[in-house]
């Protein structure tokens, strides 16, 4: 097991600094690259309730596309984070800048004071953030197991997909008992279905 932790650290360094090396106007233009992929995916297009975040540096962006969801008229879901149990509670957003406050992790999350709790089996598609996944689904988040803990509670015909660039793609991850997987992984080259 010690040996699986030190791979994904080998490998949460190696993203980060390939990830670091792009400049930010080609981030930018890839992002927007994985976006029209997204907005272009069957089961997105389909979903009326998506569970989405608001991303860290090393994610794809994700404010735009919640955004233009939003537009669209789908039910935006957005997490909290509950740092000492590490439990995700879902809550409904109608706008980024009311919605929204600066939360524990340093990103922006629902205002549970003002926002609508949504049950987890309401959840017609959920975009998992993470660091690194590989061809068959397997996936390096932050470390803190909070996605790991949610995805078992996912009703079953929620689909799981993942937005990343395609250098966060890499040949295996070695997954431990307690991770899961994603269905789909969406880069701005491929829609990557989990083999």
């Amino acid at each position: 097991m010690e040996e699986t932790k030190e791979t994904k650290q080998e490998i949460r360094n190696k993203i980060f600094n390939e990830l670091n090396s792009i400049p930010e106007k080609k981030k930018a233009q890839l992002a927007g690259m994985v976006q029209n992929r997204l907005f272009n995916f069957a089961n997105f297009i389909e979903s009326k309730i998506a569970l989405l975040y608001m991303n860290k540096p090393f994610e794809v962006p994700t404010r735009r596309i919640i955004e233009q969801s939003l537009e669209q008229g789908k039910i935006i879901v957005l997490p909290t984070f509950d740092n000492p149990q590490r439990k995700i509670k879902l809550f409904k957003v109608d706008d980024l800048v009311s919605d929204t406050i600066m939360g524990s992790r340093n990103i922006s999350e629902p205002d549970a004071r003002g926002c609508k709790a949504v049950p987890i089996e309401c959840l017609d598609i959920v975009i998992v953030p993470g660091l690194a996944f590989d061809e068959k689904g397997g996936r390096i988040g932050s470390g803190k197991g909070c996605y790991d803990r949610l995805i078992p509670n996912l009703p079953i015909t929620a689909r799981k997909a993942a937005l990343a660039f395609e250098d966060q793609i890499v040949p295996q991850i070695n997954m431990e008992s307690h991770d899961k997987y994603v269905d789909i992984i969406i880069t701005e080259k491929r829609t990557i279905y989990k083999i």
